[in-house]
Formats: C-alpha cells, sequence, structure tokens
C-alpha cells in the first residue's frame, strides 16, 4: 500500500531509474497519473508533459468504449474494431459518436496544455504513468496513438495493477513497470492510505510546477557550462 500518489511516484521513480532509459519523456494521463508522473519526472530530469484521452462509449453503455480521441497535433483517433463491429456501427454512426466527446477533449487540452503543443517523442522513450490501471482501455488507447509518433520505445509506468491487465498491457508496450500486482484488485483507492480526487486546477498547479523546475534546472546547468568554459579560457590563457 502506498501513502499517496507522491510516494508511489518516487518508488516508480527508483524502478525507473534502474533501466537507464534512452532520452526519457515522461507522460502523465491526467488527472490521478499527474502527481505520481511529476515524482518520475524529477528522479529522471525528464520532461513531463500530458497525454490526455477521451473515450468514446458504445451506444448505452458507458462500460465499452468503441474508440478513444487522444490530444495531439492533429489529434488522434484509435479505433475498437471489435466493439465496434459487435454493435455493426457504420461510419457515419460512428463520427457521430466521436463528435460528441471532441469538446470535453477540447476542453482537457486547453485546461491542461493551452495553447502549448504536445513535447517530440519521435527516436525517444514514451513513459506513460498513471496512478494505477484497472482495465487498462484507458492505457491501451494512449499506447496505440503515441506509436504513430515514432518513438524508440513505450514504457508503462503505474505503481498497482492486476497481474492480468499487467500481462495483457505488456503485449502493447515496450516494457511495463509495476511496484505492485495483487491477487485481489479491488477499487485502486484501495491501495493508497491518501487517494483524494484531483481537480482541474491542481493538474495545472502541477504540471506549471514541473515546467518551472524545468526551466530552472536548464538555467543551471547553462551557468555550469558558461562557468566551465570561462575556466578552459583562464587556463589557456595562463598556458600562453
Amino acid at each position: 500500500m502506498f501513502r499517496d500518489r507522491h510516494e508511489a511516484g518516487r518508488k516508480l521513480g527508483i524502478e525507473l531509474e534502474k533501466l537507464r532509459l534512452h532520452q526519457p519523456v515522461v507522460l502523465a494521463l491526467p488527472r490521478g497519473g499527474v502527481p505520481v508522473a511529476a515524482e518520475v519526472a524529477k528522479a529522471l530530469k525528464a520532461p513531463l508533459d500530458l497525454i490526455i484521452v477521451r473515450k468514446v462509449d458504445a451506444p448505452g453503455n458507458p462500460e465499452l468504449a468503441i474508440a478513444a480521441m487522444v490530444d495531439g497535433d492533429p489529434p488522434g483517433v484509435v479505433l475498437n474494431r471489435e466493439i465496434i463491429e459487435a454493435y455493426s456501427l457504420d461510419d457515419d454512426a460512428l463520427r457521430v459518436l466521436i463528435a460528441k466527446e471532441r469538446p470535453e477533449l477540447e476542453r482537457r487540452r486547453l485546461a491542461y496544455r493551452g495553447t502549448h503543443p504536445p513535447l517530440s517523442i519521435a527516436g525517444k522513450t514514451a513513459i506513460i504513468v498513471d496512478d494505477g490501471v484497472a482495465t487498462g482501455t484507458t492505457m491501451k488507447f494512449a499506447i496505440r496513438a503515441l506509436k504513430r509518433r515514432s518513438p524508440r520505445e513505450i514504457v508503462v509506468a503505474v505503481p498497482v495493477s492486476p497481474q492480468d491487465t499487467v500481462a495483457d498491457l505488456a503485449r502493447e508496450a515496450d516494457r511495463v513497470v509495476c511496484l505492485s500486482q495483487p491477487g485481489q484488485f479491488r477499487a485502486l483507492g484501495y491501495h493508497y492510505l491518501s487517494f483524494p480526487q484531483l481537480s482541474d486546477n491542481e493538474v495545472i498547479a502541477a504540471m506549471d510546477e514541473a515546467v518551472q523546475s524545468r526551466k530552472a534546472g536548464g538555467h543551471r546547468n547553462q551557468k555550469r557550462a558558461s562557468g566551465a568554459a570561462r575556466e578552459t579560457t583562464t587556463l589557456n590563457r595562463r598556458e600562453k
């Protein structure tokens, strides 16, 4: 059991550090995945971004997703062909259902990301982070959408998930890192001592903090490089 999402993220970051991943980019599934991903990004000294997924439910059955829209430039649509065929949905019906969910995807994109485009993951390691995975449906849609952006590899990183879901995700992603795989999963909140629902404002604040921290780190690195360059110049002059 984890104390809270921040503790889970720190523990997850320790495990991911051991993998020595190539140019990692941490992608949080909001809302719950954001504080976990923020700690992972700190541990890996990696950029943090969001991957915003909006599921498109089957007619009259919110438990089944026929598709999902994933924020991007342009937004990606990932189809669940098996469910679409089971409901005998033609292209027109599918377009109507997808169009209904587009405003909410746009609302979340503007709220969380504003005008900033998604970070490029081409040739890099994309690490998708959430605070836990139950069925894995949303995570699968995220993985399939990211594959279109040409990453070097895709890593799923979560604190807790059922064993069968981890095995299922391992067939979709290049690697899955999961700290706890309980035999009896129950609800996600049972695996945390503190598991509050996060608001949009908390997500925005966490992302702003991560961006400022990243910028501050970049400024420190520039100062170190500048200082090293001055020392080298001084030594060269002395040698002459």
